[in-house]
């Protein structure tokens, strides 16, 4: 295609392009008396609203590149062309590394968080050795990185320089991210950063390669998990692995940090927590949640489908006939479960005693279920328990001090927990089936159990006092040589 132009002076033209002629939409109607197509008419012609045209001729414009086509005008032209040269064009993951934008203040309208700018130093990075970065924290002037393996701060806004015997000397600085400093101890939050919980200056986070639960605070990282659960979190959090998670929250309630270490299987889990103030952990929860926070001084937590409230009175779903029962123990609906208590009793450690009575200080309507003494070993001629390592000394069910209650000739008699002096003192029946070397007496016929030590387990019953609480201030037995 030719074309003739007259200029009275010198000036560029620009040869346009209005669009690309457009491949129809629809139907094809062939014309009767030739091989060309043309599209249906009723059809919707054209995929867009861009202008558009149906002939290679009627497809481009003359456009001068001076502003209202006069002499010496200003000459305008396509402007800056964006050029780069990457010699590696794929996708790169810096898994260990920071990126921050331009300024966003909502109060002032500034709005750069979509600006990167390259010709500022805009990244930092953390030792890649230590793995991915996994949670970022602010805390005041000062940013927490955790990484897999290692734990770090960095300043912000401000940047640290160092004199000449050494020391820091914090000075502010135009620095967005300063100088990162590791916090002491090869401690990390792993691939779990859903553990991370954070309560004023106090930050809990569990670390799953290294069996460890962790709290950071003003003076470092402190292990919580060696506070008398080495062996459950050394065992538990590593059968977690990649396909499990641990999921972390702070319980402003009752001001507990609360874990949920779940592996693979809806029902294979361990939800517990932390109490600050007796630096132990205090209970077990039989509830599974997704999610956990606190608002307004009260708890939540999700189990996928629903919010639930806890520390909150609720009386059972049924027709309001006879005066509800308020549900405790329950947990998203779910059917109430006892409260219960395993400790172990260990009187003069060092001599073998037979336990004849145990006693507990409280509430009316706990029951001991099982009382067990220190496991023994195997002797080559006396029969043992089916799991052939270990023979132990058991007691009888102890009923409440209500379910044990039974007449006889008109006269009450109680089978569990009798009440003398404001306590519940019970006698421990043996009910053994396998004597323990040197026994005489073995079960229904022998008082008390023989033992250095006796684990028992307390709980709840079942009728007394539905829906009340219920207080368990200390247990005791006497015991005998």
């Amino acid at each position: 295609m030719s074309i003739t132009l007259e200029v009275g002076y010198f000036n560029s033209f620009y040869l346009k392009r209005i669009a690309d002629i457009p491949v129809p939409v629809g139907p094809i109607v062939q014309s009767v008396g030739g091989g060309i197509s043309f599209p249906d008419p009723t059809a919707i012609p054209y995929p867009w609203v861009a202008p558009s045209t149906s002939t290679t001729e009627e497809d481009w414009y003359i456009e001068e590149s001076r502003i209202r086509g006069g002499y010496n005008n200003t000459s305008t032209d396509l402007g800056v062309k964006a050029y780069i040269v990457e010699d590696n064009d794929a996708q790169q993951r810096r898994s260990n590394s920071l990126i921050y934008s331009g300024i966003f203040n909502s109060r002032t309208g500034v709005n750069q968080s979509n600006q990167f700018s390259v010709a500022e130093e805009i990244t930092r990075s953390v030792d890649p050795i230590s793995g991915s970065i996994q949670k970022l924290y602010a805390e005041d002037t000062n940013l927490i990185i955790f990484q897999e393996d290692k734990v770090n701060r960095a300043l912000i806004d401000k940047d640290a320089i160092y004199s000449a015997e050494g020391s820091a000397i914090t000075t502010t600085a135009n620095l967005v991210i300063g100088q990162i400093i590791a916090y002491a101890g090869e401690y990390g939050i792993s691939t779990n950063p859903e553990s991370f919980a954070v309560y004023g200056y106090q930050k809990y986070f569990a670390d799953r390669n290294r069996n460890a639960v962790l709290r950071l605070s003003r003076d470092g990282i402190t292990e919580i998990s060696n506070y008398g659960m080495i062996d459950f979190f050394r065992d538990k959090l590593s059968s977690v692995g990649s396909t499990g998670s641990i999921m972390g929250a702070y319980d402003i309630y009752n001001k507990n940090y609360v874990m949920s270490i779940q592996r693979l299987g809806d029902a294979n889990y361990d939800t517990l927590s932390f109490d600050e103030s007796i630096n132990g952990w205090v209970s077990f929860y039989d509830y599974k949640p997704k999610t956990g926070f606190s608002s307004q001084g009260k708890f939540f937590t999700t189990n996928g489908t629903s919010v639930w409230e806890h520390y909150v009175e609720r009386t059972k779903p049924i027709p309001p006939a006879t005066p509800q029962p308020v549900l405790r123990n329950s947990f998203y609906n779910a059917a109430s479960l006892p409260s219960t208590l395993k400790f172990i009793i260990n009187p003069d450690p060092t001599r073998v005693k037979t336990f004849s009575t145990v006693n507990y200080e409280g509430s009316n309507g706990w029951e001991v279920t099982s009382l067990i003494s220190d496991p023994t070993g195997a002797q080559p001629a006396i029969p043992v328990d089916p799991d052939g390592l270990f023979v132990e000394d058991t007691s009888q069910r102890i009923w409440s001090y209500d379910e044990g209650l039974y007449m006889e000739n008109g006269i009450p008699y109680r089978a569990g927990f009798d009440r003398k002096q404001n306590r519940y003192v019970a006698a421990i029946k043996n009910s053994s089936t396998i004597p323990i070397a040197g026994q005489v007496l073995i079960g229904p016929d022998n008082t008390g159990i023989k033992a250095y030590y006796t684990t028992v387990t307390i709980k709840t019953d079942a009728t007394t006092f539905l829906g009340q609480p219920k207080q368990l201030f200390a247990v005791g037995a006497t015991y005998g040589r």
